[in-house]
């Protein structure tokens, strides 16, 4: 196992740990205004090498969702929210490529594409998580300014743990 799987896995373990253990505990907010909640496991999809291949990345999505619905209870919701991250995520890397195009062994890094690019396309990933995360969760589109309200009040707090994180770890790869 090279050191960017040995990696990924420990960035994939320590996520989890945060999510379960840390941030599913948190209760911002009051019972009348329930609609703030921190996600950041997307992370870990985001930081997968560019050159991973698009079935590759729609199992490790499915297979991470899957990991944090079984601590949330809630079959299907993650990993759903997961597998589409993971489904668009080339789109958007594409969108944003730059005129050189991206190194053969490139990772989505601030370090590897500066602070502005980093954060359009974690920004991008995380509000459509986040949009088809609550839309699974409340499935129903009748909700539409409830899910609106939970996608923008959970993106705030999630997007700023996310840059601290890359702040604080600074992942090259």
């Amino acid at each position: 196992m090279n050191q960017i799987s040995r990696r990924n896995i420990s960035r994939l373990i320590l996520l989890i740990l945060l999510q379960v253990l840390i941030f599913k505990q948190l209760n911002i907010g009051s019972a009348q205004f329930n609609y703030i909640q921190v996600i950041i496991y997307p992370l870990f999809l985001m930081l997968l090498p560019i050159g991973i291949g698009k079935g590759w990345l729609l199992i490790v999505s499915f297979a991470v969702g899957l990991a944090i619905d079984m601590f949330y209870d809630s079959p299907g919701v993650h990993a759903s929210a997961s597998v589409f991250t993971g489904f668009i995520r080339p789109f958007v890397l594409q969108l944003m490529e730059p005129r050189g195009g991206y190194k053969v062994n490139a990772i989505p890094t601030k370090a590897e594409f500066g602070d502005n690019w980093f954060l359009r396309y974690a920004s991008l990933l995380l509000i459509a998580h986040l949009l088809i995360y609550f839309s699974m969760e409340v499935f129903t589109l009748t909700e539409l300014d409830y899910i609106l309200l939970k996608t923008f009040f959970t993106f705030l707090p999630s997007m700023l743990l996310i840059i601290i994180y890359m702040y604080i770890l600074n992942p090259r790869f």
